[in-house]
């Protein structure tokens, strides 16, 4: 231990004397460092705000049920381009067919004009919702009142609104039980949705969400609704998705050979598709920015073996006092290893900095993780020690004599 801390000693010595050299050194390690460290700061920031987005729209308890499946090419997506709309009348066999399930949630969505008195808004996102929508989450309201079943049931015109829209609508002034036109039909507003902040710079709280019968009477019957099915609890999930097949297989007399008409989803799922669609390009990203490290290996490499040709003759005294082979391995080592970690060391602060940058400026999420801060100082530490062999090696071999008349 007194052997390693004495040549970390020298090595940082040598990195005081001679500073730009040191800096210069130090460049390809530090950027590369920093680079890595933003990059996967970003990543792992989109895939936890993805990860919290999926499952607060689906519920990691939940699973919805869609008119098509995933795809993955336009010749799969040609053979089940046919398949029939999801209607009222699936979501009703659904919740007579299993005992796992407690509440059937049918949707349906489209942009709409929405005003009050002057204020106009376009491309509003304009959700209905049936009666058991109230027992999923995602609809906590941040003042007001749900829309109740029976509203629900009686296609009242009645509406929630999202918080910015709102905001837009009202400002400052209390917009409940005032009226608003959404595409020119007037609706009573009970509530106002609790914040849930922007994706990707995109409002998640601009929406209305009013009864589905209310919203079939303004924009028509004939549109393919969004199952989404609450089990009774998380244990019998996959009991309840195989009731859900097996229903409305049945409901819609499908044979034993022919394939599900429609598509069935989780938010495991949902998140699979998305890390199959992102994690190679994050590792090709990833994989060309940690080839600067071999650059900035390489220039530690050369720079040490210039460190040993300029004290080849204190290498040649301290191998003719005694000193050993591992002794004068050990001591580059150690002085390489030291000059890489505190490139590495400067990398990750630098790359925090430049994450926090972008989050700042953009609306990409980032999240600095202890593991990648660790993993930071290993590949530093791992850069140093591995082009530092060779220079430790050459200078462990040198000839005392030889390397004595140096001098």
């Amino acid at each position: 231990m007194y052997q390693f801390l004495e040549s970390a000693k020298i090595a940082l010595q040598s990195i005081w004397s001679n500073k730009l050299r040191s800096f210069l050194t130090l460049l390809g390690n530090i950027v590369a460092v920093t680079s890595i460290i933003a990059v996967v700061s970003l990543i792992q920031g989109m895939n936890g705000y993805v990860t919290d987005v999926i499952l607060s729209d689906v519920g990691a308890d939940s699973f919805s049920v869609q008119r098509y499946p995933v795809t993955r090419s336009e010749e799969d997506f040609d053979k089940i381009r046919n398949n029939p709309r999801i209607t009222m009348e699936d979501a009703d066999a659904i919740r007579r067919f299993s005992d796992n399930v407690s509440a059937v949630m049918a949707e349906a969505g489209t942009n709409a004009e929405v005003s009050y008195r002057d204020k106009v808004l376009q491309s509003v996102r304009t959700r209905g919702v049936s009666r058991d929508y109230i027992y999923f989450s995602g609809y906590d309201m941040e003042r007001g009142r749900p829309i109740s079943p029976t509203e629900n049931d009686r296609n009242r015109n009645v509406v929630v609104l999202g918080f910015d829209t709102a905001d837009k609508l009202f400002g400052t002034k209390d917009p409940l039980d005032k009226t608003i036109t959404i595409e020119g039909i007037h609706f009573r507003v009970l509530g106002v949705a609790e914040k849930k902040g922007s994706m990707f710079g995109r409002s998640q709280d601009e929406f209305a969400l009013i009864p589905l019968g209310a919203w079939f009477k303004i924009f028509g019957s004939r549109r393919s609704l969004e199952l989404t099915v609450k089990p009774k609890s998380p244990e019998v999930l996959k009991a309840a998705m195989d009731d859900a097949t097996v229903a409305l297989r049945s409901s819609r007399r499908l044979r034993a050979r022919q394939d599900d008409n429609f598509g069935m989803f989780t938010s495991d799922t949902l998140l699979d598709i998305y890390h199959s669609a992102t994690n190679g390009i994050f590792a090709v990203l990833v994989g060309v920015v940690a080839l600067s490290l071999v650059v900035g290996g390489i220039v530690i490499m050369n720079i040490m073996l210039m460190v040993v040709t300029e004290r080849t003759s204190e290498i040649g005294l301290r191998k003719a006092l005694g000193a050993r082979r591992r002794d004068i391995t050990w001591q580059i080592l150690t002085e390489s290893v030291t000059l890489s970690t505190i490139g590495g060391i400067v990398g990750i602060v630098l790359g925090a900095i430049a994450a926090w940058i972008v989050t700042k400026l953009t609306p990409m999420p980032a999240a600095v993780e202890p593991w990648s801060v660790a993993l930071g100082l290993f590949i530093t530490a791992g850069v140093g020690l591995f082009f530092g062999l060779y220079p430790a090696i050459r200078a462990a071999r040198l000839d005392p004599i030889e390397a004595l008349r140096k001098e």
